[in-house]
């Protein structure tokens, strides 16, 4: 959530925000209106509190018929409270909403446009040169006996899928190496819960615009997260955090869950587009004067991961009109996939500076007061992309796929061989 009084004292920067990212503009001027109204209720409903205070001592002095109509007019000043009370709870309710439904405000150096309007960073290792047809992960997953889709719509319907074999030994090796590097970084690994409240829900932007992505109990009004930054963010909702113990990180794996709504047609070949996969998230707490560098610092664990990997990738500058709506700005990192000649996104991180934390109320305290954090989120890894990326890299004219380096302690072999 947007801070008031930087709306108040800054509206047109929040207007080239909500115009940056194709959003209404005219939420500022209906949210600062409504400031304005709640801020003089605010000030009537004070200023009766007082005269009831001043009234109240009249009474107990009083005696006779003075006292008499003293509690008569007590009684009349009552109701006058209540009525002031009931109006300023309704317009700051009403304030709240409006702001709530502000994105937060862009960084200056996120490039403005729609999706494909990012800008590359920089490009990390050359894309390999085949000398026989390479096959997809589909075709590779089959001969290793790592992907089983067929059985997998069988069972949950299409985008659903079984890792099998050196594919679920893949993932194991894969959450090790995320969980040791993340360990070796100073995160706290965390087992978080997939099953959240509609307040964490909220609180960390994903039933605005995310919403038709996210898949809710009803019956029991619990949402299934679609990444684990949801239950990170609200492990500290409603705490004050001591501003020596910043930055505060953890790592959280999941199981992560998405609709996927609005793809049809898109990457139904394949674990590239699923319902359900499990991932390794990185969060921090810090103080808002150190969240950019947080940004870089996580930027860069993520490239050791993909580097790590053996993987060539890109890393991009995600455009205004494509950042969801708690970032301020997001770098995408892209891994080359051989068999569609093109980058696709493997893992993602976000500043979401203090707007997630408002929405929270995840403050920290230091000698100057109480204030929100910064809160930051970054994809370690995303486990189906990543299986992926490593097989089409990886693999050898007779289907087998090389393991890359860094993960064969945790897989005692050097590649997968055929089954």
């Amino acid at each position: 959530m947007i801070d008031l009084k930087f709306l108040r004292e800054n509206p047109e920067v929040v207007r080239a925000s909500q115009r940056g990212r194709f959003e209404d503009e005219t939420i500022v001027d209906k949210a600062l209106v409504s400031d304005e109204n709640r801020r003089i209720a605010i000030n009537e409903f004070e200023a009766l509190r007082a005269e009831q205070n001043t009234l109240s001592k009249l009474v107990a002095s009083a005696k006779g018929d003075e006292k008499t109509a003293l509690l008569e007019n007590s009684k009349a000043l009552a109701m006058k409270v209540k009525e002031a009370d009931a109006k300023r709870t309704e317009l700051e309710d009403a304030t709240k909403n409006l702001v709530m439904q502000l994105s937060n405000v862009l960084d200056p150096a996120a490039p403005i446009g729609k999706e494909e309007d990012f800008v590359v960073l920089e490009h990390v290792g050359a894309p390999r040169t085949f000398d026989f047809v390479a096959r997809d992960h589909v075709e590779l997953g089959k001969l290793l006996g790592a992907i089983d889709t067929e059985r997998g719509a069988k069972v949950a319907g299409s985008r659903s899928y079984y890792l099998t074999g050196s594919g679920a030994m893949l993932e194991f090796a894969l959450v090790n190496y995320a969980i040791a590097s993340a360990l070796k970084a100073g995160f706290t690994p965390v087992i978080p819960p997939v099953l959240v409240n509609p307040p964490a829900m909220e609180g960390t932007g994903f039933l605005g615009q995310a919403a038709e992505n996210v898949y809710h109990l009803e019956k029991d009004d619990v949402y299934l997260v679609g990444t684990s930054e949801v239950p990170l963010a609200a492990f500290h909702m409603d705490e004050v955090l001591p501003a020596e113990k910043l930055p505060i990180r953890y790592a959280g794996y999941s199981s992560c869950f998405r609709r996927e709504a609005g793809t049809y047609g898109k990457d139904t070949r394949g674990i590239i587009r699923v319902h359900q996969f499990d991932k390794v998230e990185m969060f921090s707490f810090c103080h808002p004067d150190q969240a950019i560098e947080e940004h870089k610092r996580l930027l860069q664990w993520e490239k050791d991961f993909l580097n790590a990997m053996e993987i060539p990738y890109r890393v991009i500058d995600v455009a205004s009109g494509d950042l969801g709506s708690s970032a301020n700005r997001k770098f995408d990192i892209e891994a080359w996939i051989p068999t569609q000649n093109a980058y696709r996104e493997v893992t993602s991180t976000s500043n979401c500076t203090e707007f997630q934390a408002r929405r929270l109320n995840i403050r920290y305290k230091d000698a100057d007061g109480t204030k929100a954090v910064a809160t930051l989120n970054g994809t370690l890894v995303a486990i189906p992309r990543m299986i992926v990326a490593i097989l089409e890299n990886h693999q050898n004219a007779d289907g087998t796929v090389n393991i890359p380096a860094a993960l064969r302690p945790f897989l005692n072999k050097d590649r997968f061989e055929l089954v």
